[in-house]
Formats: C-alpha cells, structure tokens, sequence
C-alpha cells in the first residue's frame, strides 16, 4: 500500500512535468527560435540576462523559451546553469569612461558637455498600441530603405560607428563649479562578490550596487517607489544627471603571457543620479551622486540603482532600506519561498489544527469549572 502511494505520486509528478513539455514543444504554431527571441524580445532578454547574471542572450532566449515567457523561471534556469560552469578567469576591472556609447540623454542640462544622443526611445511618444502584421512590417522597412535610413538606423548600435572621444560627464562639470560632495576614496577596495557570499547589512557599496544589479527589476522600482522620501521625511528632488547605454569592453589575463587581451563586449546601462542635499547634517549648498549600473538596456533598474545607491548613503543605517534591499529584491529568492507555498504541507498544517482544538478543549475546560 505505501509503495503503491508513493509510487503514484511519483507517476503524477511525471505526467505533470510531460504536460508542460507537451503544450510547450507541440503548440499550434510555429517553434520559436532563440534568433527569433533575440532579435524581437531584445529588453526581455536583456532583463533575464542581467538578473541571471550572465551574458549569452542565445542561452538566455532558450531559457525564455523553456519558460514559456515566465521571465524569473529564465533567472533561476540560467543561474542553475551557471553554477554548474567552472570559473576558469577573472575579469579585469573596466573603467566605466570607456563605454562606447550608442545613448546618450542628460535631463539636467539643457547644453550638457557632449551630445544628446537619443539612440532608441519611445519616451518622447505616445504609448499606442500597434496591431501590426508581419507584412505591414516588412512595407514598412522597405519604404525605410527606399529613403536611405535603414543603414544608418541599422548602424546606430554598432560600437565601430561610435566615436573614439567620450563625451565629458555631468558630474565633472558640477566638480569644476563646486557643486557636488566629493566621496571619492583613493583605496582601491576588492569588489563585493555576491555569487561566492550573501550581502548582508551592513553592507560594503559594492555589495550592495552587485545585489541591485542582479536584483528583480520590478521588486527594485517598487523600493525605489516606496523610498523617495528623504532623511527628513519630504518627498526629495530627484534628477538624472546622465543615463548611459553603450558597449564596454571584457577583457582577462591570457593565461600564458598574463597580458590583458580583449574577449568582447558587453552591452550595459549607467546612470548617474543627482541628490538635492537638504538635510540638517548635510552640506546644503551641494549636490551628490548616485550611481547605478546594470547588463544590458534596462535603464528603469539602472534608474532604481542610482537613485536607491544614494538613499542608503543617506539614510546611514537609520532604518531598514539596507536590509529590504539586500534580502527582498533577489527575484530567485522571493519567488522560490511563494513557489514553496504549493509543495504540500500536511505536517505543518495538522500540527496548526491540533493547537487550535487544544486551545478550544482548554477555553472549554475552563468554561465547564
């Protein structure tokens, strides 16, 4: 009797999983391709990506696929695959000033240092919604290319249309007119690495830049949302100074002659948030810095980053930002405990049941005396 019980419980839990297999890989359509995926989910991709904390959209648009579009079942496949990976090489760090950038927008200045370079947006149009067919599409890109624009649109993300010169940065300018805190350290501090440790408070910057870099992009709007209050508790000015989308170089050590050598590039977004400074204890007459950066095209995290980077500075431990951030943002985390929530829970449960007619047999108990 018990085998044959648990035996059908095994047999359900397999034809369970085969149902997934079967409606994911025999739908009424056509099998969607990881290029597919790529090239017409590019923010999805790049989402999972940086969530995951690995770079390969391929693998990345297989795991979508897997999924079947649930993007936090894409992170926790990908990082179940990275973890079988060997870590053979260690990156060497790359100065942020060498972004080969391909957007470029500054809020705060109307005549920035450098162009504006709007590269692709939809912030400055309305959001409608395109019932667009496949062929509608293609007229579409053929009347593009009958007025020359498709190369030049085509080439607008390619690093070797970039040029060399960087443009200068906000912040410099706001150093040159003595308007901004300066926190520079002249130490050179081993970065935080959060796939080897847990983050938790108090927590260096990086470790907690590196936890919102790889947190749940939803779950870290939502703390930046609930959290633009300042230390004195009146809703702050928040302005961008820069938001940044480019490619930055990845380079290692060859293992033979120890030389730095170049293996790609990866695509990232950096933004740069400027602090009104308005409290008591703090230097009124200046401005601050927050800073957030993030794989991939993904400038609401990178927004969130910045803006939430600065709020901890503030705050200095006085409430429990840190702490929500380090250990409520991980999407994987959160939720793996509500997924948990559906595998059965008999002990548990009978055990809460007992204690209530224990508790209701005691009040009755007393009642009858």
């Amino acid at each position: 009797m018990g085998y044959s019980a648990a035996r059908g419980g095994i047999d359900a839990i397999e034809a369970a999983e085969k149902l997934v297999r079967h409606k994911r890989l025999n739908a009424d359509c056509e099998w969607v391709s990881p290029e597919q995926i790529v090239g017409r989910f590019r923010l999805a991709v790049d989402r999972v990506m940086g969530e995951a904390g690995i770079w390969d959209e391929q693998l990345t648009a297989v795991a979508i696929r897997q999924a079947e579009g649930d993007l936090i079942e894409a992170v926790h496949l990908l990082r179940s695959y990275k973890s079988t990976l060997p870590r053979f090489a260690y990156s060497q760090a790359t100065d942020a000033d060498e972004l080969q950038i391909i957007r470029r927008i500054v809020p705060a200045f109307r005549n920035p240092p450098g162009p504006q370079m709007l590269g692709r947006t939809s912030d400055y149009t309305g959001r409608l919604l395109e019932l667009t067919t496949e062929q509608a599409g293609q007229e579409e890109s053929m009347l593009l290319a009958s007025l020359a624009l498709t190369q030049e649109l085509d080439t607008s993300e390619s690093p070797a249309s970039i040029e060399e010169t960087q443009p200068r940065r906000l912040l410099e300018t706001l150093r040159e007119m003595d308007l901004l805190v300066d926190r520079r350290r002249s130490d050179d501090p081993e970065p935080f690495d959060i796939t080897r440790t847990p983050a938790r408070p108090p927590a260096s910057r990086s470790a907690r830049l590196s936890s919102m870099a790889r947190a749940e992009t939803g779950a870290l709007v939502n703390q930046w949302y609930r959290n633009i209050l300042g230390p004195d508790g009146y809703v702050h000015e928040v302005t961008l100074g820069e938001v940044r989308h480019g490619y930055l170089p990845l380079r290692i050590n060859h293992p033979l002659t120890g030389n730095a050598i170049s293996i790609g590039n990866i695509r990232a977004t950096e933004v740069e948030a400027i602090e009104d400074l308005n409290g008591i204890d703090e230097q009124r007459d200046r401005f601050d810095i927050g800073y957030g950066l993030c794989l991939g095209h993904n400038e609401k995290k990178a927004i969130a980053m910045a803006n939430l980077d600065i709020a901890c500075h503030r705050d200095n431990g006085r409430s429990q930002l840190e702490q929500s951030l380090l250990l409520t943002t991980d999407g994987l985390d959160s939720s793996g405990f509500l997924e948990h929530l559906k595998l059965p829970h008999y002990v548990t449960f009978r055990s809460m049941v007992e204690r209530k007619l224990a508790v209701r047999d005691s009040k009755n108990r007393e009642r009858a005396t």
